[in-house]
């Protein structure tokens, strides 16, 4: 499956430390291979029909969809970032 960024994503990703964004480039590998990967402790988002979150660590997340065939990253950021404003 391919990946779509939206901008609010692209913008968010920007403002990561670097560190963060290294590791999620590792995450993403792990995605790609297994959404189901333990590491990346996927969960349904409550409130949304098609909003899921991943972690990157314990205080970074992301969110996306899931469509026929590409995944869309929504937020990236702090855990109260991509749950206030998914």
């Amino acid at each position: 499956m391919r990946i779509s960024r939206t901008d609010s994503f692209k913008d968010d990703f920007s403002q990561l430390p670097v560190p963060i964004q290294k590791l999620f480039e590792k995450k993403l590998k792990l995605f790609m291979n297994n959404i189901k990967h333990l590491s990346l402790r996927v969960k349904k988002l409550h409130g949304f029909e098609n909003r899921w979150e991943a972690s990157i660590n314990m205080f970074y997340r992301f969110t996306f969809e899931i469509h026929t065939d590409y995944y869309l990253f929504r937020r990236i950021g702090p855990h109260d970032i991509t749950l206030k404003r998914p």
